[in-house]
């Protein structure tokens, strides 16, 4: 387990790795990459009418987070039916359209074949002067963040999604990396920030083990999709870039695309973040008959299914939502809301509660807060600890898929219709 030395050290390596700072929040999960806000000071109550400084609508759907660079905040959204494309960005200061900018036509785009997903789930990732938007395969472009100029764009990476593109990208070093695991591709791709070109791309090395008689997949590969997304890691002084996809978690060096290990699993759809600790990663196999969080010593090379799985526990799993590490103790929301914490050291389950809801948007900590978003428009903050102790409830329009963001005293929460920056007077 991480000493507070480790962890600030682990910290900075984060920061080094991705460029930026505290003050920002540059991806998904944030400048830590695990929903941690170390240094915020946000709201404990809110509502409709309190503690908003501004809310913003934002047009169509899109259920990508926010990220947020100096005084700007760029997200994504697309039509209902997937074909137009768009990247908005928003003043973070008033809340007001700086640029709300068409970025692909799709002419016949593919069916979501369900009422969760959209065609804007991935989130931007952002860094001094370039924003990167990505709708899987239906195109990847970075953008000028003074002018809103497409300065490339890919349009020729193919994924059937299957049920809609949701695995957003990262910047490590000059790469942008991301997954493309759907019901018939399944790579990892990294591509040339500055120039778009492809770097490197590795296929999955996965016997999915899932051919009909007729030599195709069953369900129509349905069971060979993730919406994972990527982190980069150092373990003993070596580079590794964390990629859970369906049927297996993998380990690549991240400036080559070689694989280092795999772990087999039985699970697929996984869209969970990765945590790591310094010493144990800890991955979500999504979907399938037993859903699993498997902690994991990284240490290991080729397949290290039966010599470096340290625990399992098949309870309670979040099936959407990214959970967050603190002091040892994971807190994590299950699909249909129930909230429990697993002891890391101990490998079991200290506590577990049904709070009811559910639950898409991923897990926000704050010092000594954890806020947890549901679909209806509820944030429950408790506790972090050995026993469930409930603090607040708020509550605000339309619902949450977008994962939270606090950056100083402010939290900006995108529900599924408006922006928000919820902070006190």
């Amino acid at each position: 387990m991480l000493s507070s030395l480790g962890a600030a050290q682990w910290l900075s390596f984060l920061l080094m790795v991705n460029g930026q700072s505290l003050n920002s929040w540059p991806e998904y999960r944030g400048s830590t990459q695990n929903g941690h806000a170390p240094h915020a000071n946000v709201p404990l109550v809110w509502s409709a009418s309190k503690n908003v400084r501004w809310k913003t609508p934002v047009h169509d759907k899109g259920w990508s987070t926010p990220v947020i660079f100096g005084n700007q905040i760029w997200m994504t959204t697309a039509r209902e039916d997937g074909k137009q494309m768009y990247a908005v960005c928003v003043d973070r200061q008033d809340g007001r359209i700086l640029f709300d900018k068409k970025i692909f036509d799709v002419e016949h785009p593919r069916p979501l074949g369900n009422d969760l997903n959209c065609y804007a789930s991935p989130s931007p990732v952002i860094e001094q002067g370039r924003v990167y938007v990505h709708f899987g395969s239906y195109g990847t472009a970075c953008l000028d963040t003074e002018t809103c100029q497409v300065l490339w764009q890919r349009r020729d990476l193919p994924c059937n999604h299957f049920r809609g593109p949701a695995s957003s990208p990262v910047l490590f070093e000059d790469l942008l990396i991301f997954h493309m695991d759907g019901s018939d591709y399944h790579y990892i791709v990294a591509l040339n920030k500055t120039t778009g070109e492809t770097v490197w791309r590795t296929e999955r090395s996965t016997d999915y083990g899932d051919l009909g008689e007729d030599g195709k997949p069953k369900a129509d590969g349905d069971h060979r999709k993730a919406y994972n997304t990527p982190l980069v890691i150092r373990v003993d002084g070596q580079l590794q870039l964390m990629s859970p996809s369906a049927k297996a978690f993998y380990s690549y060096h991240p400036r080559t695309g070689k694989e280092i290990w795999q772990c087999r699993n039985t699970g697929h759809s996984t869209a969970g973040r990765t945590l790591f600790d310094g010493d144990r990663v800890y991955m979500n196999s999504g979907s399938g008959a037993s859903p699993t969080l498997y902690a994991i010593d990284p240490r290991g090379r080729g397949d290290v299914t039966s010599s470096h799985v340290r625990w399992k526990i098949d309870r309670f799993v979040a099936k959407h939502s990214s959970p967050v590490l603190v002091n040892g103790l994971i807190y994590r929301c299950s699909n249909d809301g129930i909230v429990s914490c697993i002891d890391t050291r101990l490998a079991e389950m200290i506590w577990h509660k049904r709070i009811g809801g559910k639950f898409s948007a991923s897990i926000l900590h704050v010092p000594g807060r954890i806020y947890l978003f549901d679909q209806a428009g509820e944030t429950r903050v408790i506790a972090p600890g050995r026993k469930y102790k409930e603090l607040a409830r708020n509550q605000l329009d339309a619902g949450f898929m977008a994962s939270p963001v606090a950056l100083g005293k402010a939290l900006y929460l995108r529900t599924k219709t408006h922006l928000y920056r919820i902070e006190e007077p």
